[in-house]
């Protein structure tokens, strides 16, 4: 009996140390199979003589002599048969017993409470205080407020209006920066302009807002002159100029048509060139030349051109004559100036002011309105 109960106390002895300090161990590396569904576990330490990972449920007992220590195998060596056996019986029973519901989850509970006393009288490490950064109106003075840092930026210290001129006021300098430092490189890449030839008879305009978004920004406008499209026969022409439409001057000979229908300027350009390549198609078809359709322009106002008249054109004669004529005109004006029949304005006007000024009588004091005044010229 005595040995059954000293065989139970080793058990628990053993099974107490088996319990996990409050230290942290350190878990070695486990690399990772990738696309894997099996959990990985702590590989046991050499005092522990658990073979399945923590937390399974344990198995029937089997007893293993290797999970004996030396001592307890030395003494388990000297054991006969029938006490080996009885050894082997009794041990079953501590174990059925220890790993009983109640009696592991009352361990489980001693040893919370242990290691929380523990935890409670070691001695923990102070955490330094937090470092306050000074915000930006404090950097360089004590802060005895402890305001710290500044409050997130919400953008609300001034009112929208003033935030779109900050913003367009950024924008001007920015177009500054460029046109100071960046135009001036420019000039590297400048090309002599070489006037389009006759192998491009298509002429794009395109309108730019400097980066301000505008529902016109993407409108692409196309002219060409019918003559000076190749391989058009006369009769062709006429017959490309009656599918243009009023989109003909008949005046210039320029077909004019723009695209605004795609959010770019290279599709609505394409959508052009295109547009012209069917229009050249449907002009070589023979099967229908529209000679019985007439020429229609009554879509065209033409504007009233007013032309200088030749005879008021400074011509070099024109110039000569008018010279004549200034000479002549002050010979005219030196003689009458001689003989005194030459009129001055200014002694004119003069002399008519100070006639008037002797002619004029002199005028009685007009007594004030009212009042006072009125009483005391009476008497």
């Amino acid at each position: 009996m005595a040995t059954s109960f000293n065989r139970l106390g080793f058990i628990v002895w053993r099974r107490s140390h088996r319990i996990q300090r409050p230290t942290k161990h350190r878990i070695g590396f486990v690399a990772y199979r990738p696309l894997h569904s099996s959990p990985v576990y702590r590989s046991p330490r050499d005092d522990e003589d658990d073979a399945g990972p923590p937390g399974d449920p344990k198995g029937p007992y089997s007893f293993d002599r290797r999970s004996l220590t030396a001592q307890a195998r030395q003494q388990y060596d000297l054991l006969s048969p029938e006490e080996r056996a009885q050894y082997q019986k009794e041990e079953q029973a501590a174990y059925e017993h220890l790993n009983s519901p109640a009696v592991e989850s009352k361990m489980q509970g001693f040893v919370n409470q242990a290691v929380y006393d523990i935890s409670k009288e070691t001695p923990r490490e102070r955490e330094p205080p937090l470092r306050i950064t000074p915000g930006l109106m404090a950097i360089g003075e004590v802060d005895e407020q402890g305001s710290g840092e500044d409050d997130e930026f919400d953008g609300d210290d001034i009112t929208s209006t003033a935030h779109g001129e900050l913003e367009q006021h950024r924008e001007i300098r920015d177009y500054a920066r460029i046109a100071a430092w960046e135009m001036p490189l420019l000039s590297k890449l400048a090309k002599p302009f070489e006037p389009p030839s006759l192998q491009k008879p298509l002429r794009f305009r395109y309108t730019s807002y400097m980066g301000e978004t505008h529902p016109a920004a993407n409108k692409v406008v196309l002219e060409f002159c019918t003559r000076d499209l190749p391989k058009l026969t006369e009769a062709q022409r006429i017959k490309l100029v009656k599918l243009v439409g009023v989109r003909y001057n008949p005046e210039t000979d320029l077909a004019k048509m723009s695209c605004e229908m795609f959010e770019t300027q290279a599709q609505n350009k394409r959508y052009l060139g295109d547009l012209v390549d069917t229009l050249m198609a449907e002009a070589q078809d023979p099967t229908d030349t529209f000679e019985d359709v007439p020429l229609d322009f009554r879509h065209h106002k033409p504007k009233p051109k007013f032309e200088f008249p030749e005879e008021w054109k400074l011509t070099e004669q024109r110039k000569e004559q008018l010279a004549a004529a200034w000479r002549q005109r002050a010979l005219k004006d030196q003689g009458r100036e001689a003989a005194g029949q030459l009129l001055d304005g200014s002694k004119v006007i003069e002399q008519v002011l100070e006639a008037r000024s002797l002619q004029a009588p002199a005028q009685p004091a007009v007594p004030p309105p009212g009042g006072k005044g009125r009483r005391q010229f009476a008497r």
